[in-house]
Protein backbone atom coordinates (compact mmCIF):
# COMPACT_ATOMS: atom_id res chain seq x y z
CA UNK A 1 0.00 0.00 0.00
CA UNK A 2 1.10 3.37 -1.01
CA UNK A 3 0.35 6.36 0.70
CA UNK A 4 1.97 10.07 0.90
CA UNK A 5 2.56 12.53 3.30
CA UNK A 6 3.22 16.25 2.88
CA UNK A 7 5.65 16.63 5.85
CA UNK A 8 9.09 14.32 6.06
CA UNK A 9 9.95 13.26 9.65
CA UNK A 10 12.22 15.34 11.67
CA UNK A 11 13.15 11.70 13.54
CA UNK A 12 11.05 8.41 14.60
CA UNK A 13 11.12 9.15 18.34
CA UNK A 14 7.41 10.72 18.30
CA UNK A 15 8.23 12.02 22.18
CA UNK A 16 10.92 13.29 21.26
CA UNK A 17 9.78 15.09 17.72
CA UNK A 18 6.20 15.90 18.56
CA UNK A 19 5.33 16.16 15.38
CA UNK A 20 1.99 14.18 13.22
CA UNK A 21 4.59 13.14 10.53
CA UNK A 22 6.60 11.57 13.02
CA UNK A 23 3.51 9.79 14.71
CA UNK A 24 2.13 8.83 11.30
CA UNK A 25 5.37 6.18 10.60
CA UNK A 26 6.12 5.91 14.74
CA UNK A 27 2.45 4.06 15.48
CA UNK A 28 3.42 1.34 12.49
CA UNK A 29 6.58 0.59 14.33
CA UNK A 30 6.07 1.25 18.40
CA UNK A 31 3.50 0.15 20.75
CA UNK A 32 2.27 1.62 23.81
CA UNK A 33 1.49 0.09 27.48
CA UNK A 34 -2.28 0.63 26.29
CA UNK A 35 -4.28 1.88 23.12
CA UNK A 36 -7.76 2.81 22.46
CA UNK A 37 -9.99 0.36 20.45
CA UNK A 38 -12.88 1.12 17.81
CA UNK A 39 -15.35 2.79 20.26
CA UNK A 40 -12.19 4.57 22.21
CA UNK A 41 -12.04 2.26 25.24
CA UNK A 42 -8.68 1.54 26.43
CA UNK A 43 -7.66 -1.91 25.81
CA UNK A 44 -4.06 -3.91 26.40
CA UNK A 45 -1.22 -3.49 23.56
CA UNK A 46 1.91 -3.94 25.49
CA UNK A 47 -0.12 -4.67 28.77
CA UNK A 48 -1.98 -7.57 29.39
CA UNK A 49 -3.96 -6.32 32.29
CA UNK A 50 -3.79 -3.18 34.75
CA UNK A 51 -5.26 -2.45 38.15
CA UNK A 52 -5.20 0.78 40.14
CA UNK A 53 -5.32 0.89 43.48
CA UNK A 54 -8.02 2.29 46.07
CA UNK A 55 -6.71 5.23 46.52
CA UNK A 56 -6.55 5.89 42.36
CA UNK A 57 -2.47 6.58 42.99
CA UNK A 58 -0.82 3.39 41.78
CA UNK A 59 -1.14 1.62 38.78
CA UNK A 60 0.02 -1.51 38.20
CA UNK A 61 0.82 -3.03 34.46
CA UNK A 62 1.24 -6.51 33.38
CA UNK A 63 2.80 -7.08 30.28
CA UNK A 64 1.85 -9.48 27.98
CA UNK A 65 3.93 -12.84 28.26
CA UNK A 66 7.11 -13.40 24.97
CA UNK A 67 7.14 -10.06 24.00
CA UNK A 68 10.29 -9.13 21.37
CA UNK A 69 11.58 -6.15 19.89
CA UNK A 70 11.90 -7.25 16.07
CA UNK A 71 15.52 -7.65 16.55
CA UNK A 72 14.94 -11.22 18.78
CA UNK A 73 15.72 -8.95 22.21
CA UNK A 74 13.45 -9.57 24.73
CA UNK A 75 10.60 -6.80 25.74
CA UNK A 76 10.55 -6.07 29.16
CA UNK A 77 9.71 -3.66 31.74
CA UNK A 78 12.64 -2.70 31.79
CA UNK A 79 12.49 -1.12 28.42
CA UNK A 80 9.30 0.61 29.81
CA UNK A 81 11.45 2.13 32.67
CA UNK A 82 14.34 2.82 30.85
CA UNK A 83 11.38 4.98 28.44
CA UNK A 84 9.41 6.72 31.38
CA UNK A 85 13.25 8.08 32.14
CA UNK A 86 14.18 8.82 29.14
CA UNK A 87 11.03 11.06 28.70
CA UNK A 88 11.78 12.64 31.91
CA UNK A 89 14.89 13.88 31.33
CA UNK A 90 15.46 17.55 31.34
CA UNK A 91 18.42 16.77 28.56
CA UNK A 92 15.60 15.09 25.80
CA UNK A 93 13.49 18.12 26.18
CA UNK A 94 10.36 16.34 25.32
CA UNK A 95 6.84 18.35 24.84
CA UNK A 96 5.29 15.38 26.72
CA UNK A 97 7.42 15.31 29.69
CA UNK A 98 4.83 16.62 32.28
CA UNK A 99 2.53 13.93 31.96
CA UNK A 100 5.58 11.45 32.98
CA UNK A 101 6.76 14.32 35.50
CA UNK A 102 4.09 13.27 37.96
CA UNK A 103 5.14 10.23 38.83
CA UNK A 104 6.83 10.42 41.71
CA UNK A 105 8.16 6.12 42.08
CA UNK A 106 8.56 3.83 38.68
CA UNK A 107 9.32 0.76 39.36
CA UNK A 108 9.56 -3.03 38.18
CA UNK A 109 8.99 -6.08 40.52
CA UNK A 110 9.77 -8.18 37.79
CA UNK A 111 10.15 -8.57 34.30
CA UNK A 112 6.52 -8.68 33.71
CA UNK A 113 5.03 -5.77 35.78
CA UNK A 114 5.56 -2.24 35.66
CA UNK A 115 4.05 -0.25 38.77
CA UNK A 116 3.52 3.65 38.77
CA UNK A 117 2.71 6.32 42.02
CA UNK A 118 1.61 9.36 41.99
CA UNK A 119 1.50 11.72 44.82
CA UNK A 120 -2.11 12.37 44.32
CA UNK A 121 -4.74 10.79 41.94
CA UNK A 122 -4.09 12.07 38.40
CA UNK A 123 -7.35 11.94 36.04
CA UNK A 124 -5.58 11.30 32.68
CA UNK A 125 -2.92 8.66 34.34
CA UNK A 126 -4.18 6.26 31.82
CA UNK A 127 -4.57 7.80 28.71
CA UNK A 128 -0.95 8.93 28.90
CA UNK A 129 0.25 5.53 29.12
CA UNK A 130 -1.86 4.99 25.78
CA UNK A 131 0.78 7.76 24.63
CA UNK A 132 3.93 6.59 25.87
CA UNK A 133 5.91 4.66 22.59
CA UNK A 134 8.21 2.14 24.61
CA UNK A 135 11.63 1.97 22.92
CA UNK A 136 14.35 -0.54 23.45
CA UNK A 137 16.98 0.38 26.28
CA UNK A 138 19.62 -2.32 24.93
CA UNK A 139 19.77 -0.15 21.89
CA UNK A 140 19.37 3.36 23.19
CA UNK A 141 20.89 3.10 26.77
CA UNK A 142 24.12 5.48 27.03
CA UNK A 143 23.43 7.25 23.88
CA UNK A 144 22.13 10.89 22.99
CA UNK A 145 18.54 10.71 22.15
CA UNK A 146 19.32 14.18 19.97
CA UNK A 147 21.78 12.56 17.47
CA UNK A 148 21.64 9.34 17.69
CA UNK A 149 21.02 7.06 14.33
CA UNK A 150 17.80 5.34 16.12
CA UNK A 151 15.84 8.10 14.81
CA UNK A 152 16.39 7.02 11.75
CA UNK A 153 16.83 3.25 11.75
CA UNK A 154 14.55 2.74 14.49
CA UNK A 155 13.87 -0.99 16.01
CA UNK A 156 10.32 -1.45 16.70
CA UNK A 157 7.33 -4.15 18.15
CA UNK A 158 4.68 -3.55 16.59
CA UNK A 159 3.10 -4.43 13.04
CA UNK A 160 5.82 -2.90 10.87
CA UNK A 161 9.54 -2.13 10.47
CA UNK A 162 11.54 0.48 8.95
CA UNK A 163 13.30 -1.08 5.23
CA UNK A 164 14.55 1.97 3.91
CA UNK A 165 14.69 5.98 4.55
CA UNK A 166 15.22 7.42 0.85
CA UNK A 167 15.36 11.01 2.18
CA UNK A 168 12.82 13.23 0.29
CA UNK A 169 11.59 10.72 -1.27
CA UNK A 170 9.73 8.18 0.93
CA UNK A 171 9.90 5.76 3.97
CA UNK A 172 9.10 2.01 3.60
CA UNK A 173 8.37 0.05 5.80
CA UNK A 174 7.52 -3.86 5.54
CA UNK A 175 6.07 -6.59 7.65
CA UNK A 176 7.25 -7.05 11.23
CA UNK A 177 7.21 -11.25 11.81
CA UNK A 178 8.21 -10.74 15.24
CA UNK A 179 5.22 -8.04 15.99
CA UNK A 180 3.90 -8.36 19.66
CA UNK A 181 0.11 -8.26 18.15
CA UNK A 182 0.57 -10.80 15.21
CA UNK A 183 1.01 -10.38 11.63
CA UNK A 184 -0.66 -7.29 9.61
CA UNK A 185 -2.17 -8.24 5.93
CA UNK A 186 -0.49 -6.36 3.96
CA UNK A 187 3.24 -6.90 3.27
CA UNK A 188 4.45 -3.18 2.58
CA UNK A 189 3.91 0.17 3.57
CA UNK A 190 5.17 2.79 1.77
CA UNK A 191 5.01 6.33 2.20
CA UNK A 192 6.08 8.90 -0.36
CA UNK A 193 7.25 12.55 0.69
CA UNK A 194 5.14 14.69 -1.74
CA UNK A 195 4.92 18.23 0.09
CA UNK A 196 2.55 19.32 -2.82
CA UNK A 197 -0.83 18.45 -2.10
CA UNK A 198 -1.97 18.70 -5.92
CA UNK A 199 1.05 16.97 -7.10
CA UNK A 200 0.01 13.79 -4.47
CA UNK A 201 -3.71 14.14 -6.28
CA UNK A 202 -2.46 14.24 -9.44
CA UNK A 203 -0.11 10.81 -8.45
CA UNK A 204 -3.51 9.60 -6.91
CA UNK A 205 -5.44 9.98 -10.18
CA UNK A 206 -2.23 7.91 -11.93
CA UNK A 207 -2.85 5.08 -9.58
CA UNK A 208 0.46 5.71 -8.63
CA UNK A 209 -0.25 5.78 -4.51
CA UNK A 210 -3.63 4.03 -3.26
CA UNK A 211 -4.28 6.83 -0.08
CA UNK A 212 -4.55 10.68 0.30
CA UNK A 213 -6.14 12.93 2.38
CA UNK A 214 -7.99 15.66 0.57
CA UNK A 215 -8.77 19.23 0.74
CA UNK A 216 -12.29 20.26 0.47
CA UNK A 217 -12.23 21.37 -3.53
CA UNK A 218 -11.16 17.32 -4.37
CA UNK A 219 -13.58 16.11 -1.75
CA UNK A 220 -16.82 17.76 -2.97
CA UNK A 221 -16.03 19.10 -6.59
CA UNK A 222 -13.07 16.85 -8.41
CA UNK A 223 -13.55 13.50 -7.73
CA UNK A 224 -17.61 13.69 -8.04
CA UNK A 225 -17.02 15.08 -11.20
CA UNK A 226 -14.86 12.24 -12.58
CA UNK A 227 -16.64 9.19 -12.88
CA UNK A 228 -12.82 7.05 -13.30
CA UNK A 229 -12.16 8.70 -10.06
CA UNK A 230 -14.93 7.28 -8.45
CA UNK A 231 -14.45 4.18 -9.77
CA UNK A 232 -11.07 3.59 -8.00
CA UNK A 233 -11.97 5.35 -5.15
CA UNK A 234 -13.65 5.86 -2.06
CA UNK A 235 -14.15 8.16 -0.12
CA UNK A 236 -14.13 8.75 3.83
CA UNK A 237 -15.11 11.76 6.16
CA UNK A 238 -14.20 12.48 9.59
CA UNK A 239 -15.10 15.37 12.30
CA UNK A 240 -11.47 14.72 13.61
CA UNK A 241 -9.91 15.79 16.92
CA UNK A 242 -8.52 19.04 15.75
CA UNK A 243 -8.78 22.49 15.06
CA UNK A 244 -7.03 25.25 13.28
CA UNK A 245 -5.63 28.44 14.65
CA UNK A 246 -3.70 31.74 14.56
CA UNK A 247 -1.63 31.91 17.21
CA UNK A 248 -0.20 35.42 18.49
CA UNK A 249 3.40 35.39 20.08
CA UNK A 250 2.20 37.15 23.15
CA UNK A 251 6.18 37.85 24.07
CA UNK A 252 6.03 40.03 20.74
CA UNK A 253 4.36 43.75 21.43
CA UNK A 254 1.84 44.71 20.57
CA UNK A 255 -0.20 41.21 21.10
CA UNK A 256 0.81 41.56 24.98
CA UNK A 257 -2.27 43.88 24.76
CA UNK A 258 -5.69 42.30 25.35
CA UNK A 259 -7.65 44.79 22.87
CA UNK A 260 -5.20 44.34 20.85
CA UNK A 261 -6.02 40.39 20.60
CA UNK A 262 -9.71 40.81 20.82
CA UNK A 263 -10.00 43.27 17.46
CA UNK A 264 -8.24 40.85 15.36
CA UNK A 265 -10.32 38.16 16.40
CA UNK A 266 -13.20 40.67 15.78
CA UNK A 267 -11.59 41.33 12.44
CA UNK A 268 -11.47 38.09 11.02
CA UNK A 269 -14.51 36.45 9.32
CA UNK A 270 -14.45 32.85 10.46
CA UNK A 271 -17.64 31.90 8.29
CA UNK A 272 -15.41 32.99 4.99
CA UNK A 273 -12.66 30.78 5.76
CA UNK A 274 -14.65 28.07 6.20
CA UNK A 275 -16.90 28.40 3.27
CA UNK A 276 -14.26 29.94 0.67
CA UNK A 277 -11.07 27.72 2.17
CA UNK A 278 -13.00 24.46 2.99
CA UNK A 279 -16.05 24.64 1.41
CA UNK A 280 -17.80 24.66 4.09
CA UNK A 281 -16.38 20.93 5.72
CA UNK A 282 -15.68 22.83 9.07
CA UNK A 283 -17.23 24.03 12.20
CA UNK A 284 -17.08 27.29 13.70
CA UNK A 285 -15.73 27.04 17.95
CA UNK A 286 -15.41 28.62 20.31
CA UNK A 287 -13.42 26.29 22.58
CA UNK A 288 -10.53 24.04 22.32
CA UNK A 289 -12.15 20.55 22.32
CA UNK A 290 -14.02 18.67 19.45
CA UNK A 291 -17.91 19.75 19.24
CA UNK A 292 -20.35 17.57 20.28
CA UNK A 293 -17.86 15.78 22.91
CA UNK A 294 -18.65 16.71 26.56
CA UNK A 295 -15.53 18.66 27.13
CA UNK A 296 -16.93 21.19 24.69
CA UNK A 297 -18.12 24.09 26.44
CA UNK A 298 -22.11 24.60 24.41
CA UNK A 299 -22.49 28.10 26.09
CA UNK A 300 -19.68 29.64 24.52
CA UNK A 301 -20.28 31.66 20.86
CA UNK A 302 -17.27 32.37 18.87
CA UNK A 303 -16.40 36.26 17.89
CA UNK A 304 -18.45 37.49 16.04
CA UNK A 305 -16.89 39.09 12.28
CA UNK A 306 -17.05 42.75 13.96
CA UNK A 307 -15.22 45.14 12.05
CA UNK A 308 -16.29 48.47 13.86
CA UNK A 309 -16.21 46.92 16.81
CA UNK A 310 -12.31 45.99 15.98
CA UNK A 311 -11.45 49.78 14.70
CA UNK A 312 -12.85 50.56 18.21
CA UNK A 313 -10.41 48.47 20.39
CA UNK A 314 -7.72 49.16 18.18
CA UNK A 315 -8.30 52.94 19.23
CA UNK A 316 -8.76 52.54 22.55
CA UNK A 317 -5.31 50.89 22.54
CA UNK A 318 -3.84 53.92 20.74
CA UNK A 319 -3.56 52.82 17.35
CA UNK A 320 -4.64 55.64 14.72
CA UNK A 321 -4.40 56.74 11.02
CA UNK A 322 -1.88 59.63 11.24
CA UNK A 323 -1.24 59.75 7.89
CA UNK A 324 -3.94 59.00 6.07
CA UNK A 325 -2.38 56.10 4.54
CA UNK A 326 -4.91 53.54 5.55
CA UNK A 327 -2.32 51.58 8.26
CA UNK A 328 -2.78 52.15 11.97
CA UNK A 329 0.10 53.84 14.10
CA UNK A 330 1.05 53.81 17.47
CA UNK A 331 4.12 55.43 18.83
CA UNK A 332 5.48 56.41 14.85
CA UNK A 333 5.31 53.09 14.00
CA UNK A 334 2.25 51.36 11.72
CA UNK A 335 0.74 48.07 13.12
CA UNK A 336 2.45 45.45 10.62
CA UNK A 337 3.60 42.15 11.34
CA UNK A 338 3.93 38.69 9.51
CA UNK A 339 1.92 35.26 9.45
CA UNK A 340 4.27 32.52 8.95
CA UNK A 341 2.92 29.04 8.38
CA UNK A 342 3.67 25.52 6.73
CA UNK A 343 3.52 24.77 3.39
CA UNK A 344 -0.20 24.07 3.75
CA UNK A 345 -2.34 25.32 0.96
CA UNK A 346 -5.62 25.84 3.27
CA UNK A 347 -3.51 27.33 6.03
CA UNK A 348 -1.87 29.65 3.14
CA UNK A 349 -5.02 30.39 1.58
CA UNK A 350 -7.05 31.17 5.30
CA UNK A 351 -3.77 33.58 5.53
CA UNK A 352 -4.76 35.46 2.81
CA UNK A 353 -8.79 36.02 3.82
CA UNK A 354 -7.10 37.10 7.27
CA UNK A 355 -4.73 39.79 5.74
CA UNK A 356 -7.23 41.15 3.81
CA UNK A 357 -9.76 41.35 6.18
CA UNK A 358 -6.92 43.01 8.78
CA UNK A 359 -6.43 45.06 5.86
CA UNK A 360 -9.73 46.48 6.20
CA UNK A 361 -9.24 47.81 9.74
CA UNK A 362 -5.84 49.42 8.95
CA UNK A 363 -3.89 46.48 9.74
CA UNK A 364 -0.45 45.58 7.12
CA UNK A 365 0.50 42.08 6.89
CA UNK A 366 3.05 40.25 5.42
CA UNK A 367 2.50 36.36 4.74
CA UNK A 368 5.25 33.95 4.86
CA UNK A 369 4.91 29.54 3.75
CA UNK A 370 7.77 28.07 5.48
CA UNK A 371 8.77 23.73 4.97
CA UNK A 372 8.24 21.93 7.25
CA UNK A 373 11.51 21.01 8.89
CA UNK A 374 12.50 24.52 8.91
CA UNK A 375 9.27 25.93 10.00
CA UNK A 376 9.67 24.16 13.47
CA UNK A 377 13.65 24.71 13.81
CA UNK A 378 13.97 28.45 13.04
CA UNK A 379 10.73 29.71 13.93
CA UNK A 380 8.71 27.76 16.15
CA UNK A 381 11.48 26.29 18.49
CA UNK A 382 13.49 29.77 18.68
CA UNK A 383 10.07 32.01 19.15
CA UNK A 384 11.52 34.09 16.00
CA UNK A 385 7.71 34.88 14.98
CA UNK A 386 5.01 37.46 15.21
CA UNK A 387 1.74 35.33 14.28
CA UNK A 388 1.47 31.66 13.37
CA UNK A 389 -1.15 29.93 11.16
CA UNK A 390 -1.06 26.09 12.57
CA UNK A 391 -3.66 23.44 13.56
CA UNK A 392 -3.53 21.25 16.49
CA UNK A 393 -4.00 17.80 16.52
CA UNK A 394 -5.41 16.80 20.46
CA UNK A 395 -5.77 13.34 22.43
CA UNK A 396 -9.05 11.86 23.84
CA UNK A 397 -8.33 13.05 27.64
CA UNK A 398 -9.26 16.74 27.79
CA UNK A 399 -5.61 17.70 29.60
CA UNK A 400 -4.31 20.53 27.59
CA UNK A 401 -1.51 21.43 30.03
CA UNK A 402 1.60 20.45 27.90
CA UNK A 403 -0.20 23.38 25.33
CA UNK A 404 -1.17 25.66 28.15
CA UNK A 405 0.58 26.16 31.17
CA UNK A 406 2.78 28.72 32.16
CA UNK A 407 5.38 26.33 32.68
CA UNK A 408 5.69 24.72 28.97
CA UNK A 409 7.26 27.56 27.15
CA UNK A 410 11.07 25.69 26.88
CA UNK A 411 12.21 25.54 23.30
CA UNK A 412 10.76 22.33 21.56
CA UNK A 413 7.69 22.47 24.10
CA UNK A 414 4.32 23.13 23.02
CA UNK A 415 3.34 26.70 24.60
CA UNK A 416 5.38 28.16 21.76
CA UNK A 417 3.30 31.35 21.92
CA UNK A 418 4.18 32.21 25.71
CA UNK A 419 1.23 32.20 27.60
CA UNK A 420 1.29 32.82 30.71
CA UNK A 421 -2.46 33.31 32.80
CA UNK A 422 -2.22 32.45 36.84
CA UNK A 423 -5.97 31.41 36.21
CA UNK A 424 -5.65 29.16 33.53
CA UNK A 425 -2.49 27.53 35.41
CA UNK A 426 -4.88 26.66 38.10
CA UNK A 427 -7.66 25.29 36.11
CA UNK A 428 -4.78 23.02 34.27
CA UNK A 429 -3.80 22.01 37.67
CA UNK A 430 -7.25 21.06 38.94
CA UNK A 431 -8.46 19.40 35.93
CA UNK A 432 -5.29 16.80 35.94
CA UNK A 433 -6.58 15.57 40.07
CA UNK A 434 -10.21 15.68 39.58
CA UNK A 435 -11.31 12.30 39.00
CA UNK A 436 -15.53 12.66 39.16
CA UNK A 437 -16.22 13.19 35.35
CA UNK A 438 -18.77 15.95 36.23
CA UNK A 439 -16.37 18.48 38.22
CA UNK A 440 -13.84 17.70 35.77
CA UNK A 441 -15.94 18.43 32.41
CA UNK A 442 -16.77 21.99 34.57
CA UNK A 443 -13.19 22.72 35.03
CA UNK A 444 -12.51 22.12 31.65
CA UNK A 445 -15.46 24.45 30.47
CA UNK A 446 -14.04 27.27 32.68
CA UNK A 447 -10.58 26.48 31.67
CA UNK A 448 -12.57 27.11 27.95
CA UNK A 449 -14.60 30.13 29.20
CA UNK A 450 -10.85 32.11 30.43
CA UNK A 451 -9.44 31.47 27.58
CA UNK A 452 -11.88 32.62 24.87
CA UNK A 453 -11.92 35.85 26.89
CA UNK A 454 -8.22 36.30 26.98
CA UNK A 455 -7.90 35.38 23.56
CA UNK A 456 -4.24 34.35 23.21
CA UNK A 457 -5.27 32.57 19.79
CA UNK A 458 -7.82 32.96 17.32
CA UNK A 459 -10.23 30.09 16.60
CA UNK A 460 -10.41 29.26 12.90
CA UNK A 461 -12.17 26.16 12.70
CA UNK A 462 -12.38 22.38 13.30
CA UNK A 463 -12.26 20.62 10.39
CA UNK A 464 -13.37 17.25 8.92
CA UNK A 465 -10.57 14.73 7.96
CA UNK A 466 -11.39 13.91 4.39
CA UNK A 467 -9.48 10.73 3.02
CA UNK A 468 -9.49 8.79 -0.49
CA UNK A 469 -8.62 5.23 -0.53
CA UNK A 470 -7.86 3.20 -3.46
CA UNK A 471 -11.05 0.34 -3.69
CA UNK A 472 -8.54 -2.26 -3.66
CA UNK A 473 -8.13 -2.10 -0.37
CA UNK A 474 -10.60 -4.01 1.47
CA UNK A 475 -11.46 -4.43 4.80
CA UNK A 476 -11.94 -1.02 5.82
CA UNK A 477 -14.73 -0.74 8.73
CA UNK A 478 -17.91 1.61 7.36
CA UNK A 479 -19.08 3.11 8.43
CA UNK A 480 -16.26 4.98 10.23
CA UNK A 481 -15.87 3.89 13.98
CA UNK A 482 -15.60 6.31 16.43
CA UNK A 483 -11.49 5.79 16.29
CA UNK A 484 -11.50 6.62 12.86
CA UNK A 485 -11.16 5.34 9.66
CA UNK A 486 -7.36 4.04 10.24
CA UNK A 487 -7.69 2.58 13.00
CA UNK A 488 -7.54 -0.78 12.80
CA UNK A 489 -5.47 -0.47 9.59
CA UNK A 490 -3.49 -4.00 10.77
CA UNK A 491 -6.77 -5.97 9.37
CA UNK A 492 -6.09 -4.47 5.58
CA UNK A 493 -6.17 -6.76 3.03
CA UNK A 494 -5.19 -6.22 -0.91
CA UNK A 495 -6.59 -9.31 -2.69
CA UNK A 496 -3.80 -10.62 -4.88
CA UNK A 497 -4.77 -9.82 -8.35
CA UNK A 498 -5.12 -6.50 -7.36
CA UNK A 499 -1.72 -6.20 -5.73
CA UNK A 500 1.02 -4.22 -7.05
CA UNK A 501 4.52 -5.23 -8.59
CA UNK A 502 7.11 -3.45 -5.99
CA UNK A 503 8.21 -1.32 -9.38
CA UNK A 504 5.17 0.83 -8.91
CA UNK A 505 6.70 2.48 -5.89
CA UNK A 506 8.25 5.59 -7.19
Amino acid sequence: MIGAMTAEPSGLIYMVAGESASAAIASNIFNALLKYNATLDLEGDLAESWTISDDQKTITFKLKPNLTWADGHPLTSADVLFTWKLVIDEKTRSPYASDYQLVKKAETPDAFTFKVSYDQAYAPALDSWSGLQILPAHLLKGQDIHTTAFARKPVGSNYYQLDVWKNGENIQLSRNTKSVLGPAQIDKLITRIIPDNSAQFLELMADNIDTMGLDPIKYSRIIPSRPELQNNLNLYKELGNSYTYMGFNLKHKPFDDIRVRKAINYAIDKQEIIDGVYLGLGINIASPYKPGTRWSNAALSPYPYDAQKAKALLREAGFIDTNGDGILERDGKPFAFEIITNQNKEREKSAVLIQRRLKDIGIDVKIRAIEWASFISRFIKTGDFDVVVLGWGLGLDPDQYSIWHSSQQAPGQFNFIGYNNPTIDKLLEQGRTELDPDKRMNIYHEFAKVLLEDCPIVYLSAGYGLTAMHKRIQGIVDPIPPAGVGYDSHKWYIPEPLRRNEISAQ
